[in-house]
């Protein structure tokens, strides 16, 4: 693999109807070996394609820096955050159990926790390999077999982490790939041998998955967009509060759903606050994705690189001030100059009412915004439609608490930002979606409990 900004990389056919049925059915026969083994056995395939992918660490990084664009820095990140999904939900699959109820006379119940059949997820282009690990990871240690599509932006990952699985020893058929665009999502989730769909990625799209899947009363999970609240008190630790910022607006060059966008800064340390932000911000190394000192690499592709210009055009005109970046970035190397590349923005003189501030931009662009009280900013926090994270930085671990129990958001941070260690549940309120990723909390998401009442006596019948 070499960088190819701008350049075809490789072409993948679409999988029509035809395929996507073909990897469906592969699915459902994987299911019924997969499904009758024990969470030990289960356990054992996983941990041993955890092995492979730590193992390969170093090629399947460089493999998703050219799939995206995002720094080898960052992928390295994103492929560990990836086996440890698996590691997790591998020392899960041994435990996962119902429990025995005791009913009057001698009678019981219990409950079984079963998987649910072929799961379908679709997954978003910034993280492709690592959403595809946090779905799979919970579906499989529950006895599911998944039919995943990526996005088509970022196709070849995933096939990686396929050929893993096969390598472990999974059932053949029992992780399938199909690739496309709308067209292939909409097969997997009309077709009836689907069970679930876990999907990743805009509001509109989640919407019409939404509706699909209830014309087959299926389950659903929605990982949406967001438009977070990053609030920033006087008292929180400056250099820290900075660092979070840049966390929370400048990951995977700003194209992160949960990312911090909207900064409030309380008034008072404002200037302050800003002069740092603004210095820093103008450091971060651009360029290059697969050099070491890069860690702001390009955009997906041209349409999303002149979306986000489009929005700081209106951002200006709206009576919002360029602090610094915004512009389109050419580096030396003329190997590069194609690269959808631009330098991170950090706007000033923003209001709650501005185009930048309602609506995900999707790019590295920060948002400040001054207040003055607590219950001003929570207030002004939760007047959107998102609601999929929030952070707070702040000395006084009281306020810390009773801010983010407050915030109408499913992920919050007290200072610090971005961190989605495999152990937490992650997703959203409102129209940022439902469901939990992650967690022990995504095994409800991937089973379902069957109730088992057993009668020691004769049948009480009132005939």
């Amino acid at each position: 693999f070499k960088t190819c900004p701008g350049r075809v990389l490789c072409k993948v056919p679409c999988s029509g109807e035809k395929e996507v049925d073909l990897a469906v059915q592969s699915a459902k026969a994987a299911f019924k070996i997969w499904s009758q083994m024990s969470g030990m056995e289960r356990c054992r395939v996983m941990l041993e394609a955890a092995r492979i992918i730590r193992e390969q660490r170093e090629e399947i990084a460089t493999m998703e820096t050219i799939n995206n664009g995002k720094s080898i820095f960052e992928a390295r990140v994103d492929i560990d955050i990836s086996w440890q999904c698996l590691e997790y939900y591998a020392g899960l699959a041994g435990s996962l159990a119902g429990e025995h109820i005791q009913l009057p006379g001698g009678s019981f119940g219990y409950t079984r926790r079963e998987p649910l059949g072929v799961c379908v997820g679709i997954g978003a282009w910034n993280y492709p390999f690592q959403i595809a690990c946090w779905k799979s990871g919970p579906a499989l240690a529950c006895g599911n077999a998944m039919v995943f599509k990526p996005s088509p932006f970022t196709p070849i990952s995933v096939v990686r982490l396929a050929e893993i699985f096969t390598e472990a020893g999974v059932p053949k058929g029992l992780f399938n790939v199909v690739q496309g665009g709308a067209a292939t999502g909409q097969f997997l989730c009309q077709h009836p041998d689907v069970a679930k769909i876990s999907f990743t990625g805009s509001v509109p799209t989640g919407m019409k998955i939404m509706e699909m899947a209830a014309k087959g009363i299926k389950p659903v999970t929605l990982e949406l967009g967001g438009k977070s609240p990053l609030i920033i008190f006087s008292d929180a630790d400056l250099e820290n509060a900075v660092s979070g910022a840049l966390m929370a607006n400048f990951l995977t060059q700003g194209e992160v759903c949960c990312n911090g966008t909207r900064v409030f800064v309380e008034r008072k340390i404002l200037d302050t606050f800003t002069k740092e932000v603004v210095k820093r911000t103008q450091k971060i190394k651009i360029g290059d994705p697969l050099l070491e000192d890069t860690r702001m690499g390009a955009l997906i592709n041209r349409p999303h690189l002149n979306r986000v210009q489009g929005f700081i055009k209106q951002a200006k005109e709206q009576g919002a001030e360029v602090l610094c970046g915004g512009d389109l970035y050419v580096p030396d190397d003329p190997k590069l100059k194609n690269g959808y590349y631009m330098r991170p923005c950090v706007l000033g003189n923003c209001k709650d009412d501005m185009t930048c501030v309602k609506e995900e931009i999707f790019g590295p662009v920060m948002a400040i915004l001054p207040f003055d009280t607590e219950e001003e900013v929570v207030e002004r926090a939760n007047a959107t439609k998102f609601g999929l994270a929030g952070g707070v930085f702040t000395r006084d671990i009281q306020k810390a608490h009773r801010v983010v129990a407050a915030l109408k958001a499913g992920m919050c941070f007290i200072n610090n930002y971005n961190v989605s260690p495999v152990e937490l549940p992650f997703g959203g309120y409102k129209f940022s979606g439902f469901g939990r990723e992650n967690g022990r909390a995504a095994i409800e998401y991937y089973s379902q409990l069957k109730t088992v009442c057993v009668e020691m006596g004769d049948v009480e019948s009132v005939f």
